[in-house]
């Protein structure tokens, strides 16, 4: 059952003892004095039902803490020490100086039920709700888009790692998998921990490995595809949601999910030309490429060509002027929706306090076209750096060079050369009219002659790239406002850069606290109280 705090103080109640030292505009003195306002009760009477058995801690003590260990970037296990012997966390909860804290684990209980609820980022909307009412960003017409990625919380795993480890949990996870590999000569003793013993320095030796490990993986899948793995819909009702490590999720049919992608990712077939061959690590780079089975949501990232990171990737919408989020969302690193203009298209959208036409702000990773037209079509103004258009040849012609009809659809190459494209492939080719060309070594060194697609929104992106190279209010609004969001992914990711979570579920929960708290901390710094009118900053 839910559990409520007492109005009555206690007589050693850390916040009348110690209340004083706590510093003027600090996240603790806040909580200390508007906790309940902020996190009443009633906010979160749906988590429990039933009216039975042990009170749980108070809410607004559990959400307190939940801010706070998301602002400190602590463990479960540091905040509930942190409740227990610091004096700042207990004034900020409510607690007497004598209190010891609630177990760790309930941190992890709440999330559970959290993220299974029909609002699992009420405190973030909260925090949100309480930045509209001061009024703090009323008639701030800019928003900023950015990202960053976060290391994930687990080691990377190379492809016999992977291997070795999904068919382990099929063996142990699937009924009747042991049973396959009885009588056949298997890879290594599955039974064994760590790598399989081989002498790594030997490439043989290896690739000899790898064509045994898919071979195993392919007998069990072939063996086992068939079984009924699905889970009981009335036994596992209550499961709760997946977070892509097999909790209440049917975990058989997980593990041999894994175990096909893993087996096809990273490796080839390669035909002996006699009816035979091997299987081998393929030379090339597996698109949403899995790189550990403990955490199948996690990739490799590449925010640069010299930087690469394997994690998440935080984007975040940001008020530029006052550096407080307006909205944030992770995702995996690469894949589908991922990009920085898809997964920014997405927060601007949640985004319910910049609904009046604005100034939009950003680099080039989102300079789309498709961002670009949903951004005029809702009447915001957008402030993005174009994507270079970089020539094929240094000093050449460039795309803009090339002039279209898309009514006709025709593209005039700088020569008065003509190739048409069609609506479904978009791409003019100039084929022989390049042989004779006088300009083709200012223009392409292709064999077949020079092909240009055309984007769907290719008038959207010409007039977006004229117009900043001829604009110099944009330019100067570009030059003035939109580094101000590095300040605020500076916040984000100042002492929490590595995430302690698994899966995008998890870690996006606690991006969305990290944020409240961020929050917090800026509109505290500004005097924000609680009056008899509400929210507002002390002027």
């Amino acid at each position: 059952m839910q559990g409520f705090s007492d109005p009555q103080r206690e007589l050693l109640d850390a916040e009348s003892v110690t209340g004083h030292l706590l510093p003027t505009g600090s996240v603790f003195g806040f909580l200390a004095q508007h906790r309940l306002a902020l996190f009443p009760a009633e906010m979160f009477t749906d988590l429990f039902r039933s009216g039975r058995g042990r009170p749980s801690v108070a809410p607004d003590v559990v959400a307190s803490v939940l801010v706070l260990q998301a602002l400190h970037g602590l463990s479960d296990r540091q905040a509930a020490d942190a409740v227990t012997f610091d004096l700042r966390w207990k004034a900020a909860c409510g607690l007497a100086v004598t209190d010891t804290s609630f177990h760790a684990t309930t941190l992890t209980y709440w999330r559970r039920r959290l993220a299974a609820s029909k609002s699992p980022d009420r405190i973030f909307d909260t925090v949100r709700t309480v930045i509209k009412q001061t009024g703090v960003i009323r008639g701030k017409t800019r928003r900023v888009l950015d990202s960053t990625v976060l290391d994930d919380a687990v080691a990377t795993q190379d492809t016999v790692t992977q291997l070795v480890a999904a068919i382990r949990r099929i063996l142990r996870v699937v009924p009747g998998a042991e049973a396959v590999l009885v009588g056949r000569e298997t890879a290594c003793d599955y039974t064994r921990p760590g790598k399989p013993d081989i002498a790594w320095d030997d490439k043989a030796a290896k690739a000899a490995l790898i064509n045994a490990l898919v071979l195993d993986a392919l007998t069990l899948l072939d063996a086992l595809s068939s079984t009924d793995t699905d889970a009981d819909p009335d036994t596992d009702a209550d499961a709760g949601p997946d977070d892509g490590t097999g909790d209440g999720a049917d975990e058989a049919g997980q593990a041999l999910a894994l175990l096909a992608l893993l087996a096809g990712q990273d490796v080839e077939w390669i035909d002996d030309g006699a009816g035979g061959g091997v299987w081998r690590i393929a030379r090339k780079v597996a698109h949403d490429r899995v790189i550990s089975t403990v955490d199948t949501e996690t990739r490799h990232a590449h925010k640069s060509r010299s930087r690469k990171q394997d994690g998440f990737k935080a984007h975040i919408a940001a008020e530029p002027d006052t550096g407080l989020i307006t909205n944030a969302a992770l995702t995996k690193a690469t894949g589908e929706g991922t990009g920085d203009a898809a997964a920014g298209a997405v927060v601007l959208a949640g985004d319910d306090s910049f609904t009046e036409p604005g100034q939009v702000l950003a680099d080039s990773a989102y300079g789309t076209g498709d961002l670009l037209n949903d951004l005029h079509e809702a009447g915001h103004d957008p402030v993005i750096k174009p994507w270079p258009c970089t020539p094929n040849i240094p000093g050449g012609f460039g795309v803009d060079d090339f002039t279209v009809d898309h009514e006709a659809r025709v593209v005039t190459c700088p020569a008065g050369n003509t190739a048409s494209f069609t609506a479904k492939t978009r791409t003019a080719k100039f084929g022989t009219a390049c042989a004779a060309c006088s300009f083709r070594d200012q223009c392409t060194t292709a064999a077949a002659g020079r092909s240009v697609t055309v984007n769907v929104h290719d008038q959207l992106l010409r007039a977006h790239r004229a117009r900043w190279n001829t604009d110099t209010q944009m330019r100067a609004d570009y030059k003035q406002h939109r580094p101000m969001v590095e300040r605020t992914i500076a916040w984000l990711t100042r002492g929490a850069r590595r995430l302690r979570y698994r899966g995008v579920t998890k870690n996006d929960a606690w991006l969305k606290l990290r944020a409240s708290g961020i929050n917090l901390r800026q509109l505290c710094t500004t005097g924000l109280t609680r009056t008899p009118g509400g929210w507002q900053i002390a002027t």
